[in-house]
């Protein structure tokens, strides 16, 4: 049997995946887009964690804010990373080894297993004062406890 197209990868008949373009799989975490992607040696997992708040709107909570961050990053599991972009939201970002071809099994099981690892760490953020709601980018909405899955 070919390989079955299922968005941007090529299925096996063994359920291993090969990416047919740049894969990305998106899904919402508390409010927040998630990614996971994998290339050759990796898999990638990221989080819109949230943003620093607007002078104009709560500048008593700045300081504070991007004092977690620096508590925060020391923190982080091995492989996992914390940015700040430009427009002051805050992202982490988890690098995995790939062990062997990546099935959806395993990729699906990867993106359990960083959303549940990401509670404590947006718990921290969330009582730093970061806004949730403006680290949205993919249009995910916002709010909620649960997740939802996009390809």
């Amino acid at each position: 049997m070919a390989h079955l197209t299922h968005g941007p990868f090529l299925v096996a008949e063994d359920g291993s995946l090969t990416p047919h373009r740049q894969p990305a799989m998106r899904f919402e975490w508390r409010g927040r887009d998630c990614e996971a992607t994998f290339d050759d040696g990796q898999v990638s997992l990221t989080v819109q964690a949230g943003a620093i708040p607007y002078t104009a709107e709560r500048a008593e909570v700045r300081p504070g804010a991007f004092a977690a961050l620096g508590e925060l990053a020391p923190e982080l599991p091995e492989g996992w990373r914390l940015k700040l972009l430009p427009d002051h939201r805050v992202r982490l970002e988890a690098a995995l080894p790939r062990q062997g071809d990546v099935t959806a099994t395993a990729l699906v099981r990867a993106m359990v297993a960083f959303a549940l690892a990401l509670d404590p760490y947006l718990d921290r953020l969330e009582s730093a004062g970061l806004d949730a709601g403006r680290a949205a980018g993919l249009g995910a909405g916002g709010g909620g406890g649960g997740g939802r899955v996009k390809t």
